[in-house]
């Protein structure tokens, strides 16, 4: 290799070398050798890629089976874990929790609009109602990414409907139910149940029980509509 030789930026006010000075570093340089940048500017640097933006903020919220008791109001140890309003927020949260096959029984997790509460004393849910569907025990991992990707990328036609999600772990099967605003509105609400069991080519039949019968009903509230 050619004798390396120390160099430096022209000093303020130096008229910079001739350019056969240039002419001889370059004859100097074997062949594939970098020229070191004298110019007295570091080399551009790529920018980090921009966020993609979701359309709307979504709150992960946890109700801890642990922090239940039977004397606690319903709704009571429900708590929020994050909001996320991107993309790459969601995945970095995703693959850094457990999923529904990995949680104890009795727990259950949502994901919310953002400023949305996960009960049916919120007054967005509160007309509202819920479709369900049930499957064994460690059976809906995937069919809850589904249901949340569908969600947060606005895959449904009546999207602004929605509240959220959540996921039920209990002793024999785990219940993924999608909740909305507008029980009555019932061309949305089925929409919403056909094309959720398009997105998870479920073909079982799904049913969705309005709140208020639920709130009413201690046991086994009517289906108010069925596909």
């Amino acid at each position: 290799m050619a004798e390396e030789h120390e160099t430096r930026p022209p000093s303020a006010g130096r008229p910079p070398s001739s350019g056969r000075g240039r002419a001889d570093d370059a004859d100097e340089r074997e062949e594939g050798e970098i020229a070191d940048d004298d110019s007295g500017h570091a080399p551009p640097q790529a920018n980090p890629a921009a966020p993609h933006p979701l359309e709307h903020a979504w709150t992960f919220w946890f109700d801890n089976p642990q922090g239940k008791s039977k004397q606690a109001t319903w709704g009571s140890s429900i708590r929020p874990i994050h909001t996320f309003s991107t993309v790459e927020d969601f995945w970095s949260l995703y693959n850094n929790i457990h999923h529904p096959s990995k949680l104890v029984v009795g727990a259950d997790f949502h994901c919310f609009k953002n400023k949305i509460e996960p009960k049916w004393e919120d007054p967005i849910c509160a007309n509202g109602g819920k479709w369900t569907f049930s499957c064994g025990r460690g059976k809906s991992d995937t069919m809850w990414l589904h249901t949340l990707l569908a969600m947060i990328g606005e895959q449904f036609d009546y999207g602004d409907e929605i509240c959220g999600a959540v996921v039920s772990v209990r002793g024999k099967q785990e219940r993924i139910a999608i909740w909305t605003k507008n029980a009555a509105n019932e061309a949305a609400q089925i929409s919403i149940g056909k094309q959720w069991k398009e997105f998870l080519d479920y073909k079982d039949s799904i049913g969705f029980i309005v709140h208020d019968d639920a709130k009413k009903m201690d046991k086994g509230p009517k289906n108010r509509y069925t596909i």
